[in-house]
């Protein structure tokens, strides 16, 4: 090499890095700056330390280039074939833009090539470069913040994040939807922490209509759409259905400790506490498992409950319950599960949506600013809890016989005298309290609330199903607190799938 080019051959990759770090010194340290405000200061330094780390990074990569260079240029045509099959003609200079968290760097590798054959880069797989120009950092933030808001609120957040734009909003969901295709392959491999057998093993599900976008409706919502008519334009009318929306199926599995209680524990005799007796406590969640679909039916989503349940429990040792909100279809589904997998279980009829029944059939007796309802409410409430649920809807509807309440006068009434009567099975609270069962769903309410209304159900959205089910997926994932152990297994995953080693399936199997 002539002597003139060897500095520049042995220059250090990192010395533009340093470069922007002395500036940057200097220009904190300089007369100009020390007549600013704070919050000047900060961002001038934040946006040096950003550029000083993208620096950095593209620092890095050059030297590994340099490497890279350097030793498939000592390869002998037979040890490249071997690296990369047929291909023995070694081309240096490829380039490859990469937008990271820090800004846009370019990756500059070597490329292996053959007659008629695709070429290959080496240090793709050595960096487990992604196939878009999307880094797994900013791909990462971008999921974490298009599952939180709105993909519009998103993209500034991860402007702000980078120093600029970096994702486009297209771009953005295509990375979420890529994001969670590996959710049910690490569930499945996973084992869950054991339990004891006195530890209660708890199902509850429900269901939550998400706004979609046309064409993306179930075939019966699409065709109900098609023959509906709307007494108004701009409006719907008492009655009328929008048939917009698409049902998302949600489930949660948790372990509780069993904690009995009394009547009185539950619900507040009238007049209030007297604060002689402490009130005791039900069971507290642990370990709560959440999943949810609106892609899938909802047998799929209860098959996934019971698979999370019994990974918990393989030899059904454990008492299992199921909450339910007395839904026909969900009853069916879960009783045919159960029955397939020959799991004795234990429903018991969530006592809020009683009680929100009880509410409503107590304004056919009393106005509706009445306190006496309340009153009247807790005596029933009471009586169920204690486990005489018959007596309760005899005594309601002996009541609306002698008010003489007209059919459509006595409407809320009869309905919960019906759901009661309905699911007598599982309205059994004495047994429940005695043996320290929790008997409200409030997790899976609370579920669809934090996991599709505040998200799926903001104002204007319209979705469709591989983008609603990425996001629902990924924000159950994210509530069971798994996600860092997630997005590793999804990396490696990804990696796998881009750059398949010939015997990477029989590590797998020995190890």
């Amino acid at each position: 090499m002539c002597a003139r080019y060897a500095p520049a051959a042995a220059a250090d990759p990192f010395d533009r890095a340093v470069s922007s770090l002395t500036s940057l010194i200097e220009s904190l340290s300089g007369p100009e700056a020390l007549r600013l405000s704070h919050d000047r200061v900060e961002e001038e330094a934040e946006a040096g330390a950003r550029e000083v780390a993208r620096l950095l990074l593209q620092g890095h990569f050059d030297l590994r280039a340099r490497h890279e260079e350097a030793r498939l240029s000592a390869l002998p045509a037979a040890g490249r074939c071997a690296l990369a099959a047929g291909r023995t003609r070694l081309e240096t200079g490829h380039h490859r833009e990469l937008a990271t968290t820090v800004g846009p760097v370019r990756v500059t590798r070597c490329a292996l090539r053959g007659p008629g054959l695709a070429n290959v880069h080496p240090a793709d797989a050595v960096l487990g470069l992604p196939r878009e120009r999307h880094s797994l950092g900013v791909r990462k933030l971008a999921v974490l913040e298009a599952v939180r808001g709105s993909y519009d609120t998103a993209l500034l957040a991860i402007a702000r994040h980078c120093g600029q734009p970096v994702v486009g909003k297209r771009q953005a969901e295509q990375l979420v939807r890529a994001a969670a295709v590996d959710v049910a392959a690490f569930y499945a491999a996973r084992t869950p922490a054991p339990a004891g057998k006195d530890t209660l093993l708890v199902l509850s599900v429900d269901g939550k209509g998400i706004v979609m976008r046309p064409g993306h409706l179930r075939e019966a919502t699409q065709k109900a759409a098609e023959r509906a008519t709307h007494t108004f334009r701009t409006r719907l009318s008492a009655g009328e259905k929008s048939c917009r929306k698409r049902m998302a199926t949600l489930a949660v599995v948790y372990d509780a400790e069993p904690a009995p209680r009394r009547v009185h524990d539950i619900i507040a005799p009238p007049g209030g506490r007297s604060g002689v007796r402490n009130r005791r406590k039900g069971p507290k969640a642990r370990a709560k498992w959440l999943t949810a679909s609106v892609r899938d039916d909802a047998d799929r989503v209860i098959a996934a409950a019971f698979d999370q349940a019994e990974a918990r429990d393989p030899q059904h040792a454990r008492c299992w319950l199921v909450l339910v909100d007395g839904a026909a279809h969900q009853l069916t589904l879960i009783q045919a599960e159960a029955a397939r997998r020959g799991v004795k279980i234990h429903i018991v009829l969530d006592i809020v949506h009683v009680i929100e029944k009880l509410w409503a059939a107590g304004r056919c007796f009393h106005p509706v600013t009445d306190p006496d309802t309340e009153t009247w409410v807790g005596f029933k409430a009471a009586r169920i809890l204690a486990g005489d649920a018959p007596g309760a809807v005899a005594d309601i509807r002996a009541e609306a016989d002698r008010n003489r309440l007209s059919a459509e006068q006595r409407t809320a009434a009869e309905t919960a005298c019906r759901y009661l009567t309905n699911n007598a099975d599982f309205v059994h609270y004495d047994h429940a309290l005695k043996t320290g069962w929790p008997i409200a769903s409030g997790i899976i309410e609370g579920a669809a609330r934090h996991l599709v209304a505040d998200r799926l159900d903001i104002t204007g959205s319209r979705w469709s199903v591989p983008g609603a089910e990425a996001v629902l997926t990924l924000r159950a994932l994210i509530s069971n607190g798994d996600f860092q152990q997630y997005w590793i297994f999804h990396t490696r995953k990804e990696r796998e799938r881009l750059y398949p080693l010939p015997d990477q399936h029989d590590y797998e199997l020995m190890s």
